[in-house]
């Protein structure tokens, strides 16, 4: 009985904690604020299984990796940004730039170590905005805010670039309506996901499109719709990270010429 009783003591004895807090404890990375990032980025496994939410009690003692190596970015999405302005030659010292669908901050980040001026981060979510860029006075915080329907006044001046990282939507849905926040001779970098622009039929099992010809039906259909609103399709190249369960995912550059100046051929840089 003895024996019994003190392994139910020390069971009971085994503390759990936040996962991010543990990831700080463990010496696995320096702030709770970047363990935050990589739990939402899907990169930390707990027991093997992958853990995305911050918050999630662990046990102390449990065994959890980091996946893929530590970025300098609030999450994966800055490296995914990073790798696309280098392919098109993109510099965004001094630019005021909107960031649609901006989560955690991936993108803001990126931008804003390469030296913009000031990023709005807009997000349909509330609270996933790192703390870093909450605290940034470059960064205008536009949480719960559905780009479909943000009226211009929010943001202050037109835009020199514009990033999208979207999710469940196609961005032909909300295309139109960026036009109006951007200034003329702007850009647009949008990430393409073909999982969320193909029928629910044409996508694959476990939520993965494979079909080569699927990702091209795509691009192609999305550059078509993008000339129709008078944008030049200057580059699509495909993202040097893969996206979430493994999709390949595209970023598409645009630009709002300062006049029409008739139907542009996209180019592949990849």
């Amino acid at each position: 009985m003895d024996r019994a009783a003190d392994r139910v003591h020390l069971c009971d004895t085994v503390r759990k904690e936040r996962l991010d807090k543990l990831l700080v404890e463990k010496g696995s990375v320096r702030t709770r604020e970047r363990a935050r990032a990589l739990i939402m980025a899907g990169r930390v496994a707990v027991e093997g299984k992958i853990i995305d939410k911050p918050g999630t009690q662990i046990n102390g003692d449990a065994q959890f990796q980091l996946q893929g190596e530590d970025s300098s970015y609030v999450s994966r999405g800055g490296e995914k940004l990073e790798g696309a302005i280098k392919a098109f030659g993109i510099d965004p010292k001094g630019m005021v730039v909107m960031d649609v669908g901006a989560s955690t901050g991936g993108f803001t980040d990126c931008v804003l170590q390469k030296g913009a001026q000031k990023v709005y981060a807009v997000d349909v979510g509330y609270g996933q905005l790192a703390w870093k860029l909450q605290k940034d006075p470059r960064v205008v915080n536009l949480e719960r805010k559905n780009i479909r329907y943000l009226p211009r006044e929010e943001v202050q001046e037109e835009t020199d670039l514009i990033l999208i990282d979207t999710s469940f939507i196609s961005i032909e849905k909300f295309l139109p309506h960026l036009l109006g926040f951007l200034k003329k001779g702007g850009a647009i970098l949008s990430l393409i996901k073909p999982q969320f622009e193909v029928g629910k039929g044409e996508v694959g099992k476990g939520g993965v499109v494979r079909d080569k010809a699927l990702h091209e039906k795509v691009i192609d259909r999305i550059s078509k719709f993008s000339r129709g609103l008078g944008l030049k399709v200057l580059g699509v190249t495909e993202s040097s990270l893969l996206g979430p369960k493994g999709n390949k995912e595209f970023f598409i550059y645009l630009k709002k010429e300062n006049e029409k100046d008739g139907k542009t051929k996209g180019t592949r840089t990849s």
